[in-house]
């Protein structure tokens, strides 16, 4: 397998503006969230395109689809968080739903990237 430049991949691409949008919103959450949901959200958000990354520069699909397994898994947690952020009312309708579009795209584009990858 050859190496994927993780900076041309549209899913780490995505991640990263991922990434800004939800530093941008955790930065508007009350402080007493500081060391839960902000920082919970921060470290799962960063892990979608750092995990990409990280499997890019592995020699082997199979090494590098555990790697974009662990992205997934990291988008599907970002999302539950962000679900509660709306829940507790930290953050609009609006914001929420353009937010859940962007991570549903990730998960998607991910999906696909890992199926075509196979076994």
């Amino acid at each position: 397998m050859g190496r994927h430049n993780f900076k041309k991949l549209k899913v780490w691409q995505d991640g990263i503006s991922l990434v800004k949008d939800n530093y941008r919103l955790t930065r508007t959450f009350p402080d007493f969230e500081r060391y839960n949901l902000i920082s919970q959200m921060n470290r799962c958000v960063v892990s979608i395109p750092s995990n990409i990354s990280e499997g890019s520069s592995k020699s082997t699909e199979r090494h590098f689809k555990k790697y974009l397994e662990n992205s997934l898994g990291s988008a599907f947690e970002w999302e539950t968080q962000l679900i509660v952020s709306y829940n507790e009312g930290y953050l609009d309708k609006n914001t929420f739903e353009e937010l859940e579009n962007k991570v549903l795209q990730i998960q998607k584009i991910l999906g696909k990237f890992i199926d075509n990858l196979g076994d």
